[in-house]
């Protein structure tokens, strides 16, 4: 006969029960309900395929664009236009999907339960099973130490005290009776019975919970969110522009090369870049922190971690070590101190099974282990423990358990001042009687009359770098909340000893009836949660993200996964569940509370660096942007051929890499976006502007001549004595003669100021400082030394030159691009001084942010 309960509360029925015991299911049956689909089934899979992974990353639009593009030139023969157009955006596609593939793999992986064997009750007979066949219905034997398969009841006749601190969070075993609902995920650490299978497979807690882990939550960080607004701006500008220029195109009937060429440039200018960058500096910065104790699994969390402004942290294993501390021994009435620890320490070392309370006690006070008669080992169902020696029985118990066993004077007030503290209370007490054991007669342990003598006080060991971290995040304007599974007394007080101010405890139970607006304004003024299950903690993350707090979490049970999950930052212990160290994006290796604050400086040093990076980035976007209507429309050709967009490995490549990693940890610029259009747009239109004039000069001086009256023949035998290279005497070549000494000239005065802007941002000296004060790190000023020494070579040796699409060191273009650059720089210089933009558009009268640097 099958029987069924509610999925929560005890059980009103029970399975196949006949008097000599448990019967459970025939294998018939149990095959019929397997092939029913109501096995213990392991949760499999992930909500994203390895196709989709693929599709979003690889095929994305941008990246279709860049493949067609690519995949015409290939046909065309241009096989370095190729590569140039289309190499950038495969490696951000194939870093981000294997990332990707990666945390899917990782997560397909996550099983709460072990796969260890479990005793089913089959044809009424105990067997063997692996967890996955059991299926609804069974029948399975529980024993100390067994793991808890599925969701069910405690059948009669069985008594257990199961360990529910991974999915609960209390730290104490939990006494279960018949009809008790035994969740799966728990451990039997004491008693056995028999259990009912009412919920297997997913719709188990266990299941559940595998569930939640393993789904994909991939939060974007602010920084990421600003260069995607950013990117996608640019794509639609280049979209408009691009089909203007193609429109053009047509109508002056370029070739299909020259229109593929012309849409490759386009395409490049979309910073792509940005993400690679991102990719670099986030696996560079997570490899720096790992030595400093912190373990990042989700590369964005380096970042991330430094935008949080509230850390939600678990207790036990996290602002704990997980054991007690002995905080104080106080006699009742006139025994003696010294001979009251020393009994105790004799008692501890005297236990045959060491728990938390006997170590603590072994470990501070002095005793010799005792001969014993017997003993009566700790249990949570009798919440006490005892020997017996040849001088009488001694206990060691929970005062409310005691009470009523003690003769003497009442101990609730001392036990009350101390319990106030978060302090965990016990008794020590003498049978009253030396001749009385702690047994009754069915041989059960069983109290006798008790002599108190005394109170023993026990705390939580904190962890000793937590009150100095606490304290350092409260500098940096972090809140922190506590969110426990026991006693909130007890957990405000060690908030207390480890600096919080704790404030008034708020239980578990008091947000059930809250509605969101409701618990939104509790967790806003409440620090100290306890008796809080997984869903509370989830609710209060969410709860702190409406607000628009930025949150990280902090656990090591199975029971914070789900929190951790919905934070923008989890963090667990690395000596927490497997369950909770997969689904962190940070485990701290050391299980110290402390190497979050080097991740947080790491992180701001990334923000930083990135974010200096965009100035170059865009600077050189928006000047490409404009040199290329300016010359479109003033119909001088196209300004700049796929093979010479690559010369930005000089102008922004190297440069942002190496600005990336020299940034510096300060607070992150809060005004991003409006010092980018400050910087950006007056470089962009006074770069372009001078670009598109050298341009101009050169393609007009070489299609007319240099001098009056020459032909265009005579222009190129003279231009081919500059250039060093073949163009022959065919009057049809002037126009490409021009285009490419023009090109070369556009190139060089702007990977020249390119190099200049560096000098902007990070000014060695007062002369280029006007956009930011001088810095005292020379390496950017070394740095762009190197980078006009390259770019020179560049100009210098053929085979770079001839791959770039540059002529050789013509004498035109230094003439003209030399003392451009210098009206240039006056001009920006000047630009910065007097905050031009701002005055033109009205900005000036406005606070002003700071600068970066300022």
């Amino acid at each position: 006969m099958d029987a069924t309960a509610g999925s929560t509360g005890r059980a009103t029925t029970v399975a196949q029960d006949g008097p000599s015991g448990q019967v459970g299911l025939t294998g018939q049956e149990a095959e019929a309900r397997r092939r029913g689909g109501e096995a213990n089934t392991a949760v499999s899979g992930t909500s994203r395929t390895y196709a989709t992974i693929l599709r979003t990353n690889v095929f994305s639009f941008y990246n279709t664009i860049l493949f067609v593009i690519g995949a015409t030139l290939l046909a065309l023969g241009r096989y370095n236009d190729a590569f140039i157009s289309v190499g950038l955006g495969l490696v951000n596609a194939v870093i981000s999907a294997t990332q990707e593939i990666a945390a899917k793999r990782k997560l397909d992986g996550l099983q709460l339960l072990d796969q260890a064997p479990v005793l089913v009750v089959r044809d009424g007979r105990e067997v063997e099973a692996p967890p996955n066949t059991v299926v609804r219905g069974d029948v399975l034997r529980v024993r100390a130490g067994d793991q808890i398969v599925v969701d069910g009841p405690l059948l009669d006749g069985g008594r257990v005290e199961a360990d529910e601190s991974l999915l609960t969070g209390e730290s104490d075993p939990v006494v279960k009776q018949p009809g008790d609902d035994l969740r799966s995920g728990s451990l039997c650490v004491a008693g056995e019975g028999h259990q009912l299978a009412r919920d297997v497979g997913v719709a188990s807690y266990a299941g559940r919970l595998t569930i939640d882990a393993r789904r994909v939550t991939t939060d974007k960080t602010p920084l990421q969110r600003r260069i995607e607004f950013v990117v996608r701006l640019v794509m639609a500008l280049v979209v408009l522009m691009s089909g203007a220029i193609l429109a053009q195109a047509a109508l002056e009937g370029f070739t299909l090369l020259r229109v593929v060429q012309t849409t490759a440039v386009l395409s490049g200018l979309v910073p792509y870049g940005l993400f690679f960058l991102i990719a670099v500096a986030y696996t560079v910065g997570a490899a720096t922190i790992a030595g400093r104790g912190a373990l990042v699994q989700q590369v964005n969390a380096v970042e991330s971690v430094s935008n949080v402004d509230v850390v939600c942290t678990d207790k036990t294993g996290t602002l704990t070590t997980g054991r007690l501390a002995l905080s104080d021994v106080a006699p009742v009435g006139a025994h003696d101190p010294v001979e009251v620890e020393a009994t105790l320490g004799a008692l501890a070392r005297s236990a045959t099974t060491p728990n938390l309370t006997t170590t603590a006690l072994a470990s501070s006070l002095p005793g010799t282990a005792w001969v014993l008669r017997d003993e009566v080992p700790f249990a949570s169902s009798l919440r006490w423990s005892g020997v017996t020696t040849a001088d009488g029985a001694w206990v060691l118990g929970a005062p409310d358990t005691l009470a009523p066993h003690l003769a003497g004077p009442s101990l609730d007030a001392a036990v009350a001042d101390r319990t106030a503290l978060g302090l965990r209370v016990l008794v020590l007490a003498r049978a009253t009687d030396a001749a009385t054991g702690l047994r009754g007669p069915d041989g059960r342990p069983a109290l006798p009359s008790l002599e108190p003598v005394a109170l023993v006080a026990l705390a939580d060991e904190l962890r000793p770098e937590v009150a100095e971290s606490i304290a350092r995040f409260r500098e940096d304007g972090v809140a922190l909340k506590v969110l426990s599974g026991d006693d909130p007394r007890t957990v405000a007080a060690l908030a207390t000893q480890a600096g919080l101010d704790a404030g008034e405890p708020v239980a578990g139970a008091d947000l059930d009836g809250l509605d969101d607006a409701a618990l939104d304004d509790l967790v806003a003024r409440t620090t100290v949660f306890g008796r809080v299950a997984p869903e509370q903690k989830e609710r209060i993350v969410a709860s702190l993200r409406r607000r628009g707090r930025y949150v990280a979490m902090i656990g090591d049970g199975v029971n914070d996964a789900r929190a951790l999950k919905n934070a923008q930052v989890g963090v667990a212990m690395r000596s927490g569940s497997a369950v909770t160290r997969d689904v962190a994006d940070i485990v701290l290796v050391d299980d110290s509370f402390a190497a979050l604050l080097p991740a947080q400086r790491e992180g701001r040093r990334i923000i930083n660096g990135i974010a200096a990076s965009m100035y170059v980035f865009l600077a050189r976007v928006a000047t490409q942007g404009l040199v290329i209507l300016a010359v479109t429309m003033l119909g001088l050709g196209f300004p700049y051929s796929p093979t010479q967009v690559g010369l930005t490995l000089l102008t922004v490549g190297v440069p942002t890499l190496f600005l990336t990693f020299w940034a510096r940890p300060t607070p992150p610029d809060e005004h991003l976006l409006g010092n980018l259009a400050r910087f950006v747009v007056p470089a962009a239109v006074l770069t372009a502007g001078f670009g598109t004039a050298v341009y101009a000069w050169l393609y007009q001086g070489v299609a007319q001549g240099f001098t009056t009256g020459r032909t265009p023949a005579e222009v190129i035998t003279a231009f081919e004595g500059y250039t060093g290279l073949t163009y022959g005497t065919d009057a049809d070549f002037a126009g490409a003669a021009a285009t490419l000494g023009a090109q070369t000239g556009l190139s060089t005065f702007v990977c020249l100021a390119s190099f200049v802007l560096i000098l902007f941002l990070a000014p060695p000296s007062r002369f280029f400082a006007a956009w930011t004060r001088p810095t005292s790190d020379r390496r950017p000023a070394i740095l762009v030394a190197v980078l006009v020494a390259a770019f020179v070579g560049v100009l210098f040796v053929p085979v770079l030159s001839d791959y770039f699409g540059l002529t050789g060191p013509a004498r035109p273009v230094f003439t003209i691009v030399l003392p451009a650059l210098v009206l240039w720089f006056g001009a920006l210089t000047g630009a910065y001084r007097f905050r031009l933009l701002d005055r033109v558009l009205g900005l000036d009268a406005l606070p002003h942010p700071a600068r970066p640097g300022r």
